[in-house]
């Protein structure tokens, strides 16, 4: 069966009419291969048990055949939110352009998605002598999306006045889709057929007709339904018998209802805790929260050795919320940025500058508890120049020490009011997006903002240059502290505050690769 046969009989199938294949994977140790479909329409039970007896003829035996259908509406923001990740993945010195703000999405009646980029005049410039931009974007989103997309440029907008402001537009939508895991050693009790994948606990929040679990056996219960009673509080209806169970897999843990059938009703009284189950039942919203209720419980397991895998990021914000970077312009950069000189590494890229203050000094959560972030400071350089820069302190929630107190002049007063850690991390990775990192002996600082951006479901994975090692690579000095390579390069600033910091390592990155014309290799 050739793939466009495939995709003729595909859209056949009702909600499937414009699905799109957007991968298909083969794993030779589990002897799977699985197609994964969006759609953006509902579709029945029918049409999916169509779609999957279809990639059953397509898949060649021995291997099984197994189908991942996830839902996907081309809605505006998220539509944004893929071309800013893919420029910023595949077009880097476009991304230094392009903004969410700057990308507008029409919606056609006949599916067809129109987009723009709105642009300057040396934009427009780069645009249309880079005419291969538009076409790669265009062909990313018909991999993503039910929708034909046609891309173009327009003119940037001026910002309206204060008064004038448009509303602002709703955050983006969460589409990642649950992890899943296959299942093991299955044993049926009350299946007819075993379910294939289990979906992982911690990312089981949605409504569903059919979610299926898998874990071990926590807690386990027997509980009674209450008796119905008449007027007179005579008994008229006994109550029913039921289980109530906690099953956690590696991801969490999830309390839930099963009634027993009759015909399997001594199986599943077998069950103890400890054991490892499968479930399979509906998860609905019952007085403003999801409720799980098993209607199939059967033994199965995770794999041996199961390590879940990482959670795609959440989607950045739409924007900022706590704190919003401020444009820059900085007359005393000892003419750093002549134009002329600057080398294209530096042109090119976008570069975000980086220092943060602590409570102390463990960054490792494997080491004990990890130290608080107490203040953020960052500049951005964009062609060759420090345009933006992001500076906030921060809650850490504990007590500082006095030696910290000492080395930073921050003191628990000054942080009395401000934002908490995981108020101002979306910000700060929005503001991150799409750049390279540089710090002086950076991966102190990356290893803080990586862990707990993780801790609110951000992916902070940026590509860093260390102005410690170039320097060291490139310099003969007695040290390489930052104080000592401000001094070498005349700047003066006030140490151990994370705002100057920064600025103070960006006009000496600048400095370093302009001697050295290009970036290290890391």
């Amino acid at each position: 069966m050739t793939q466009s046969e495939f995709m003729e009989r595909l859209h056949a199938c009702g909600g499937f009419g414009r699905a799109v294949l957007h991968k298909i994977s083969v794993d030779k140790k589990a002897g799977e291969c699985t197609f994964w479909l969006i759609t953006d329409a509902a579709y029945t039970r029918a049409e999916e048990e169509a779609v999957r007896r279809l990639v059953r003829e397509a898949v060649p035996e021995p291997l099984q055949a197994l189908v991942s259908v996830q839902k996907l509406v081309a809605d505006p923001q998220i539509v944004r939110r893929k071309i800013v990740e893919f420029l910023s993945r595949s077009h880097r010195a476009a991304a230094a352009c392009i903004r969410e703000e700057d990308i507008g999405v029409q919606m056609g009646e006949d599916g067809t998605v129109a987009f723009t980029f709105g642009v300057d005049g040396a934009e427009r410039g780069f645009f249309e002598k880079n005419q291969q931009i538009l076409p790669s974007v265009e062909r990313m989103l018909g991999l993503n999306f039910c929708n034909a997309f046609v891309g173009g440029l327009t003119d940037k907008e001026k910002p309206l006045p204060a008064a004038e402001e448009e509303p602002e537009e709703e955050e983006p939508f969460d589409y990642r889709p649950p992890r899943t895991f296959p299942i093991e050693n299955f044993e049926a009790i009350d299946s007819a057929s075993p379910p294939k994948l289990a979906t992982y606990i911690e990312d089981s929040g949605f409504q569903s007709a059919s979610l299926t679990v898998c874990g071990v056996i926590t807690s386990l219960q027997e509980r009674v339904t209450k008796a119905k009673t008449d007027a007179s509080g005579a008994v008229v209806k006994e109550g029913r018998p039921y289980l109530r169970l906690t099953v956690a897999d590696a991801t969490g843990a999830l309390s839930f209802s099963y009634f027993p059938k009759k015909r399997t009703e001594e199986k599943i009284k077998a069950l103890q805790e400890g054991d490892s189950v499968v479930c399979t039942g509906e998860n609905e919203l019952y007085n403003g929260k999801l409720s799980f209720t098993a209607r199939a419980i059967d033994r199965g397991a995770a794999p041996e050795g199961f390590v879940p895998e990482k959670r795609e990021s959440k989607p950045l914000p739409a924007h900022y919320t706590r704190v919003f970077p401020e444009k820059l312009t900085d007359y005393n950069q000892l003419n750093l940025f002549v134009k002329d000189v600057l080398p294209s590494a530096l042109t090119d890229n976008v570069f975000v500058v980086l220092d943060i203050e602590t409570t102390g000094l463990n960054n490792t959560p494997v080491k004990g508890k990890m130290d608080a972030i107490t203040e953020i400071g960052a500049v951005k350089i964009v062609g060759g120049e420090v345009r933006e820069k992001f500076t906030t302190l921060v809650d850490p929630q504990r007590k500082l020490s006095d030696e910290i107190v000492a080395l930073t002049g921050i003191t628990d007063e000054m942080l009395q009011g401000a934002p908490k850690i995981e108020e101002v991390i979306g910000d700060f990775c929005k503001f991150c997006d799409g750049c390279f990192i540089v710090g002086h002996n950076v991966q102190f600082d990356y290893k803080f903002l990586h862990f707990y951006a993780e801790q609110s479901e951000y992916d902070f994975t940026h590509k860093t240059y260390d102005t410690m090692s170039i320097a060291q690579g490139m310099l003969f000095l007695s040290n390489y502290k930052l104080n000592t390579l401000a001094d070498y390069y005349h700047i003066s600033f006030n140490h151990h505050r994370a705002w100057d910091d920064a600025l103070t390592t960006a006009k000496i990155f600048i400095e370093l690769i302009k001697a050295k014309k290009c970036l290290p290799t890391v």
